[in-house]
């Protein structure tokens, strides 16, 4: 796993620190995995694939694409996801489904809830 990390950061075209510093690792440390001086821990591996959109089973075995192949819509649920990551799960919910509704709209539809959503907008900074 330590050369697919080593070819995972190179591809990202970022320094060790670099790699580091979105991972809140030292510097060394990834170096030290880089090197199988020192074993990738699963939490390591999740926050990696997290972070860099990394296939997980590509990152553990070499199978695979280098990173995940997503829709727009599946991009969208994920990032959300993060996005309201410890909030309530009731909410992350609502906004999910309201983003997988706009997504199966047609064309018009969607530009009349833009235009929608951009009045309410509007509305709501006069409030202010």
């Amino acid at each position: 796993m330590n050369e697919r990390l080593k070819k995972l950061r190179k591809t990202l075209d970022l320094t060790q620190q670099k790699f580091a510093d979105r991972l809140g690792v030292k510097r060394n440390t990834v170096g030290q995995w880089e090197c199988g001086i020192n074993a990738i821990t699963d939490q390591v591996v999740f926050s990696i694939c997290r972070e860099f959109d990394v296939n997980e089973e590509w990152l553990r075995t070499g199978e695979g694409e280098m990173f995940e192949q997503m829709t727009e819509q599946q991009k969208l649920l994920k990032y959300t996801g993060m996005l309201l990551k410890d909030k309530d799960s009731a909410i992350v919910n609502a906004i999910q489904s309201f983003i997988v509704t706009y997504e199966q709209l047609d064309d018009t539809s969607k530009a009349t809830l833009e235009k929608i959503a951009q009045q309410f907008v509007d509305n709501l900074k006069k409030s202010q």
